[in-house]
């Protein structure tokens, strides 16, 4: 539906301003006026849509080069750098009319399209902005267009969850020590988060950090932008990813410790996602600083940006711990085994090359854990040694989990 546009004094001025900076012809201006593209976008997940009820009109003119940030945080926005020039003057307009909730932002853009795909970029950097729920009117002129963006919160509400928020963010941070390496911030991050949150779709404010920090359940989007928020406070450049896992939509982050840029995905990272809640205390942390080639093995990145290339292992879990076996020593690893129960650890995890985790993997279920089990029972005196166990033939690894009760 084509939506008209009144006169009025504050119209007819801009129309007098816009014939005198750019002596265009009288009609050009009566379609200034009277012509308006009025659309709606939706970002939900990995998918953005703008439903228009006529086809965008003029082409739009782009610089080559982006421009560098200023001072002002934005070399951390990593959304904003892939922007070129113009389209970050446009991030930057919208930014400020949803950081203060305003009803409408004028913006000096027209097309539909390049704004809905700056505003997902906003919202991507901006995990903050948990009160946006990603969607918008936008009402599109040749020239210019003007934004309604849609908020779950505003005004003395707003204000009471963010209170909540930075409360929930403190009991996260307050643990982590001022001396903390890069990766220990990460981790402890990445534990914080699957050990406070469940995964649940039912939850109303999922696609927001508010679900998980303030409520405690939520679904991947929540998980990640909290990933996200709460790095950031931690001066640890965190990436919030949209793409698919399992063929499904999915987010996910790349975060950079010392440097260097590893996959992270917390809701994989959760027992109650991957239905293993049932086992005490299980954290997968193979997706915990994982390279590319591992995480897509059954994850995809969506084409919005190109994403740092994730090659490094130096921070896999399993070998920061020295439980990744190159070949297999039956001998060794029962003896690291007996050494877990004996120190009462919860559980114990080793990590093989692909063929040697296919050549060992029954061996080690079969035959080892029972003898582990065995010896389980002889040193707590119990009658018998119980386990549990999970083998991922994704990241090639085995977790036992001790269960030490008669």
């Amino acid at each position: 539906m084509k939506k008209q546009r009144g006169g009025g004094l504050v119209r007819f001025l801009l129309v007098l301003a816009v014939l005198a900076v750019l002596a265009l012809r009288w009609e050009d201006v009566q379609g200034l006026v009277s012509r308006a593209i009025v659309g709606t976008l939706r970002i939900a997940g990995d998918r953005q849509e703008i439903a228009v009820d006529t086809e965008k009109t003029g082409d739009r003119t782009q610089s080559t080069e982006p421009v560098q940030p200023e001072e002002t945080g934005e070399e951390e926005w990593y959304y904003y750098r892939k922007l070129h020039a113009d389209d970050q003057e446009l991030y930057r307009d919208i930014l400020d009319g949803v950081q203060e909730c305003r009803t409408t932002i004028p913006v000096e853009e027209s097309d539909t399209e390049v704004i809905g795909r700056v505003y997902r970029y906003l919202l991507c950097d901006h995990p903050e902005l948990f009160w946006c729920t990603g969607e918008m009117t936008i009402t599109s002129y040749p020239l210019c267009a003007e934004l309604e963006p849609v908020y779950l919160w505003t005004g003395e509400k707003l204000e009471k969850r963010k209170k909540r928020v930075e409360k929930a963010a403190a009991a996260c941070l307050s643990g982590v020590d001022v001396d903390a390496t890069d990766y220990q911030r990460v981790r402890h991050v990445f534990r914080y988060l699957v050990n406070h949150v469940d995964y649940n779709q039912n939850e109303k404010t999922n696609q927001s950090l508010y679900s998980a920090l303030v409520r405690g359940e939520s679904v991947c989007a929540g998980y990640s932008k909290a990933a996200q928020y709460l790095l950031q406070q931690l001066g640890i450049r965190c990436i919030y990813v949209t793409g698919t896992a399992g063929g499904e939509d999915h987010a996910w982050n790349i975060v950079r410790c010392d440097g260097m840029y590893y996959q992270m995905d917390v809701t994989f990272g959760d027992p109650t996602y991957s239905g293993e809640g049932n086992v005490s205390n299980n954290i997968n942390y193979s997706y915990l600083c994982c390279t590319d080639e591992e995480l897509y093995q059954d994850h995809t990145p969506s084409d919005l940006v190109k994403l740092p290339a994730c090659r490094s292992e130096r921070l896999n879990y399993y070998k920061i711990h020295d439980r990744y076996y190159t070949s297999y020593d039956a001998d060794v690893l029962l003896r690291e085994m007996r050494r877990s129960t004996a120190d009462g650890e919860a559980s114990f995890f080793c990590k093989f090359p692909e063929e040697v985790y296919k050549q060992v993997c029954g061996d080690v279920t079969n035959n080892l854990l029972p003898e582990a089990a065995r010896t389980l029972a002889q040193q707590y005196g119990l009658s018998s040694g119980r386990y549990t166990y999970v083998t991922d033939d994704l990241f090639h690894t085995i977790t036992v989990y001790w269960d030490y009760n008669e």
